[in-house]
């Protein structure tokens, strides 16, 4: 983008423009000359900045690299800004996982920066030209905007960090309980081991002569097997 033809600026203000861009958002005052370089509000995905010109005159009169005329083209390039912000803040609200709240991060970190850069715009020129209230209002409203945004980025992290924190904490209980569980399965096993263990040895198909013992033989080898578990089970919970 380049400078109108038809802008009259001294050329104190053309010389500080290069070939390739119109550079980062500055002000420039030069012979009672105001000009502004503003960058458009950033979409998401983009790599590049659109800029934009307002021009004050020494009368006061404002004129828009568009074609317009008057202050309220540039009251609408700060409008654009607001409206962003209240489209990322609806965002912010609607988020219910990790990811959705880090796209509305990744989202107004460049807004946030070019929202910054134009307060400070603003604020070089109410500087060169203190009698212009149209500036301070302009000037304090783009710093509304720069505050919203920094409160809406500590929110959206403070959220993404409790959500975050939230899931490894869940993520703990269930492996508390995953824990807990095979603990309980490993004390059955203990108490039950060495019954089936004896099972396995008098269940074998070979000679052990007490085929023919009494029943009370069944029951004293049931009760040593029992009791055997509970030993182990007492080594599987205490260690000793």
């Amino acid at each position: 983008m380049k400078l109108p033809a038809s802008w009259k600026l001294p050329d104190t203000i053309k010389s500080r423009f290069g070939q390739r861009s119109l550079g980062k958002q500055r002000a420039m005052v030069a012979d009672g000359h105001l000009l502004l370089v503003l960058h458009q509000a950033p979409q998401a995905g983009d790599r590049t900045r659109q800029g934009v010109l307002f021009w004050r005159k020494p009368d006061g009169i404002w004129e828009h690299s568009g074609g317009s005329k008057g202050l309220q083209p540039l009251i609408k390039h700060l409008e654009a800004y607001n409206q962003a912000e209240e489209h990322l803040r609806d965002r912010y609200e609607q988020a219910q996982e990790a990811e959705d709240y880090f796209d509305v991060l990744e989202a107004i970190a460049p807004l946030h920066l070019a929202a910054q850069n134009i307060h400070n715009t603003l604020q070089v020129a109410r500087d060169a030209i203190p009698g212009d209230r149209d500036l301070i209002d302009l000037r304090d409203w783009a710093y509304e905007i720069d505050r919203s945004l920094v409160l809406l980025h500590e929110n959206t992290k403070n959220a993404l960090e409790y959500r975050i924190a939230q899931r490894a904490e869940e993520q703990t209980r269930l492996s508390l309980e995953a824990v807990q569980s095979s603990h309980r399965l490993n004390i059955l096993a203990a108490v039950f081991f060495p019954l089936t263990a004896i099972s396995c040895i008098f269940g074998m198909n070979i000679a052990s002569g007490l085929e023919r013992s009494s029943f009370y033989t069944f029951w004293l080898i049931t009760l040593l097997g029992v009791a055997a578990g509970v030993l182990v089970r007492k080594w599987v919970v205490g260690g000793k």
